[in-house]
């Protein structure tokens, strides 16, 4: 009994924490510090792309310096060199250098560090590692790194709820635009729930839905031109709404979806609002009819405050995901710009999820596999 009131307990305090408002707001705390002695306690290994990316980046590094700020503790990132050319020596270099600069928390973001990590892992055994987009790691001789924690997302739960949304709202020519070639788990998880939510909606209705899917000029997760010209060929030829996935390509779709007076779903945080880093005044992004978002800060922040709490035997060598029943994925109703689909209609999917009424199949997300799935209501269009 004790260990059932236990369990029960745990899982709650997980649920406030995802949640709950949290009290430190990291738009105002500073990506920087000074620290007195030149070490710095909690560190960040950012992903490809921009530290500001407004996605996967700026949510990672918002609960690193969030957790750091609020708990009196000095905190730096550290970027790969080579930009979106950083090899697997790059990522490590960047870990050896948070190490020697004192970290104890180094917490990794994205799927592509794994074999980097896997190295730091094995040689700072005294340092614990947050791996954000990962799993758990084991050496050569397949045993288990107990320093790392593979922190991941149910992906497909989110995309399910922001396909099911756009198509209820009234929108019937989708798109999909994914990063990292199709090689992202992430990514794919969102892409494949986002069909299926589409599927369902479309069904309910007795609508048929398009929905164009694309890999190209993704891989890096950043903009270029051809991205941008690619989306703008999709908006000209009847694509209303583009769920955008993979951090910075998101510059390359918004471009063109604002320039089409056309849509655009976000990833990973609400992308319909920005802070302009000059001035400090909030953007808002109209184009942007709502995102598909997982709890990126909070999950990093627990991570953390494990490593201080004495509870790192919770996650450290095992593989956590976080998902609908956690509270750690959904759309922002609070500033959402859908009007003919309603929050109260979205609670009741969300409860319907919960309860297992409604189920986002999680085992076919591999890039091309979509092709193989055949839908009742929507025609994929993969390009």
């Amino acid at each position: 009994m004790k260990k059932v009131l236990a369990m029960l307990l745990a899982m709650a305090m997980l649920l406030v924490c995802f949640a709950a408002s949290a009290e430190v707001n990291p738009d105002e705390v500073p990506d920087t510090v000074t620290s007195a002695d030149g070490t710095y306690e909690v560190a960040f290994v950012t992903d490809v792309g921009q530290l500001k990316d407004g996605s996967f980046n700026e949510g990672t590094w918002n609960g690193v310096k969030g957790y750091a700020a609020a708990n009196g503790l000095t905190y730096k990132y550290y970027q790969p060199a080579n930009g979106d050319k950083a090899t697997d020596d790059d990522r490590y270099d960047a870990m050896k250098a948070a190490v020697d600069g004192g970290a104890k928390v180094v917490v990794c973001a994205g799927f592509m560090q794994g074999t980097a990590l896997t190295k730091a892992a094995i040689e700072f055994t005294g340092v614990n590692f947050v791996f954000i987009d990962g799993w758990a790691l084991t050496d050569e001789a397949g045993n288990v790194l107990n320093n790392v924690a593979g922190i991941a997302f149910k992906e497909e739960q989110a995309g399910y709820l922001a396909g099911f949304a756009v198509v209820k709202e009234g929108f019937t020519k989708l798109g999909f635009s994914g990063g990292g070639g199709g090689t992202n788990p992430a990514c794919d998880r969102y892409g494949y729930g986002f069909v299926q939510g589409a599927n369902a909606a479309a069904a309910e209705m007795g609508a048929q839905v398009e929905v164009k899917y694309t890999w190209q000029y993704g891989g890096s997760f950043s903009p270029s031109a051809e991205l941008q010209t690619m989306m703008s060929g999709w908006y000209s030829t009847g694509t209303e709404v583009v769920f955008s996935c993979g951090g910075n390509i998101f510059d390359s779709i918004s471009a063109a979806a604002s320039a089409n007076d056309a849509f655009v779903v976000g990833v990973d945080v609400d992308q319909s609002r920005a802070v302009d880093s000059a001035t400090g005044t909030v953007i808002t992004r109209d184009y942007v009819i709502t995102s598909a978002m997982k709890g990126i800060r909070e999950a990093t922040e627990i991570a953390i405050g494990k490593s201080y709490d004495g509870t790192w035997a919770e996650i450290g060598g095992q593989n956590t995901s976080y998902g609908i029943n956690d509270d750690a994925v959904g759309l922002p109703v609070g500033t959402w710009s859908l009007e003919n689909y309603s929050v109260e209609e979205y609670e009741a999917l969300v409860a319907a999820m919960k309860a297992g009424e409604v189920a986002v199949d999680d085992t076919n997300y591999e890039a091309d596999s979509i092709t193989t799935v055949e839908f009742s209501n929507v025609t994929v269009l993969y390009e």
